[in-house]
């Protein structure tokens, strides 16, 4: 299950995984079925949540258990029965939501859906987002490791449930993944435009407090210097402009405004500004062609330990919060900005994880998505890696071309079919120029969300937990 996950991408592999967790529990006491799932879920997010130790390894190691909790309990539920495949397959993508929800907002990378990224299941993204490539995951494995289990043992008749249940649930998985790739992408271009992504390069692995933010900036200046107008949006990583005082009326406002009107472009920069001695704001600002500022967002979902430290009194003293002295204070709104390039969905760096955020935006209006983001302070390629990975399923859940820019990378372009157009090597200066299409069509996932996913895994793990025990109780020694 952890090497289908970015930076490796091996997808077949997670649904093996799923396939072995699922004989794993099979016909097992409850305590060996949670165990199993404990195991299986520390072994996937050990890997893929290996860039938090980046904040505290404390923190990262009580973050793998409690999540690796939910996959346990979500095994020890699973009770032998009739209803055994859907209901294991529910009660995973149960815990698969329940880690993207809690704690501190929930914490999704890691998660299984990015896995899939590069492969056939992509597509069900525009269905269902990621609640349902993750769910299509589970059920293709769990029906598989049912089915492999049911043919070894040839038990004749007893098995005839597994076998037909099995087989429904895989021929459920090719029949969404074709329904995917026929459903609503955001339909035709309403506009194509023009549009720069700069990325300033540097060393990577270092934090903000080991970079100064004036050669952050200056990179970031000098490689605009290439690119050709005319372009109707330039895209600038966030938190390029760190100030500790207000944009309105810096120096740093004069250039940024001065650069748009010389470009002739829109003009889109990641700012932080202090406030106070103990908060800072994190910021997408938008210069149009005049030069006048006509947008500004706030990031809404910030990272925990990242960007703001939950109880900081209480980790203050189990860990050095040092290299987080400040909180971001919290945005609001929907995400989408009204600019002279069009109307745009904005994803701060960690949304992009987060669906709601992209439907939100699109929902509200936006006809492209961009993600301004920074990792730089991640010396491996996994973080960015998932990074992609996610901008990926937002481009193919919302119908939507994305642009992703990073000041070390990776900076890149998705269309709305979730294919990488184009993409930066980590470290570089570059500059990526390409066309884009602007669209206002919905995808199913825009229109629905998450919820119809989430209630028939809900349905299926009820009906696993209620069969399983009627099965028990007439059979008299099936395990609990």
């Amino acid at each position: 299950m952890a090497f289908s996950l970015p930076p490796f991408g091996w997808w077949p592999s997670a649904i093996v995984g799923v396939a072995l967790l699922a004989s794993a529990v099979r016909e097992r006491p409850v305590g060996q079925r949670a165990l199993a799932g404990l195991l299986a879920g520390a072994g996937q997010l050990i890997v893929g949540l290996a860039w938090a130790d980046k904040f505290t390894l404390l923190g990262y190691m009580a973050l793998v258990l409690v999540q690796s909790a939910m996959f346990a309990l979500a095994c020890g539920l699973a009770r032998r029965g009739p209803a055994q495949v859907p209901a294991l397959a529910g009660l995973l993508t149960l815990a698969e939501w329940a880690r993207d929800s809690w704690p501190f907002g929930g914490v999704p990378p890691g998660g299984i859906a990015l896995g899939q990224a590069g492969g056939p299941l992509l597509g069900t993204a525009r269905l269902g987002g990621n609640i349902l490539v993750a769910a299509l995951t589970y059920l293709a494995g769990v029906a598989l490791g049912n089915l492999v289990v049911a043919l070894y043992r040839r038990r004749g008749v007893s098995r005839s449930p597994d076998l037909l249940a099995s087989c429904l649930g895989i021929v459920l998985v090719l029949a969404l993944g074709l329904w995917g790739a026929l459903a609503p992408d955001g339909g035709p271009p309403t506009r194509t435009d023009r549009v720069a992504i700069v990325q300033g390069g540097g060393r990577r692995g270092l934090s903000d407090l080991e970079v100064p933010a004036s050669v952050v900036y200056a990179a970031t200046l000098r490689a605009t210097m290439r690119v050709h107008p005319p372009v109707a949006l330039v895209l600038w990583p966030e938190d390029i402009v760190a100030l500790t005082g207000p944009l309105a009326g810096s120096p740093e406002a004069m250039q940024l405004s001065g650069l748009a009107k010389r470009l002739h472009t829109t003009l889109l920069a990641g700012v932080t500004e202090t406030v106070g001695s103990g908060q800072f704001r994190n910021e997408i600002v938008a210069y149009g062609p005049s030069g006048a500022l006509v947008a500004v967002f706030e990031k809404v979902h910030r990272v925990p330990f990242g960007e703001y430290v939950p109880w900081r009194s209480f980790f203050s003293h189990l860990a050095n919060l040092q290299a987080v002295p400040r909180d971001a204070i919290a945005g609001h709104g929907s995400g989408m900005i009204a600019t002279p390039a069009g109307r745009l969905a904005v994803l701060v760096s960690y949304e992009v994880f987060f669906p709601d955020r992209g439907r939100s935006g699109v929902r509200a209006g936006g006809q492209l998505i961009i993600v301004p983001t920074n990792t730089s302070s991640y010396s491996s390629a996994q973080a960015p890696s998932q990074e992609i990975a996610a901008s990926r399923l937002q481009a193919v859940a919302e119908g939507r071309d994305l642009l992703q820019a990073a000041p070390t990378g990776y900076s890149a372009v998705v269309n709305n079919r979730g294919a990488v157009l184009d993409r930066t090597a980590l470290s570089v200066s570059a500059v990526l120029e390409t066309s884009v299409a602007l669209r206002a069509g919905r995808t199913l996932y825009c229109l629905w969300g998450d919820a119809p996913i989430l209630l028939l895994a809900l349905a299926s793990a009820l009906a696993g937990l209620v069969l399983g025990e009627f099965a028990r109780r007439r059979t008299g020694h099936l395990p609990r």
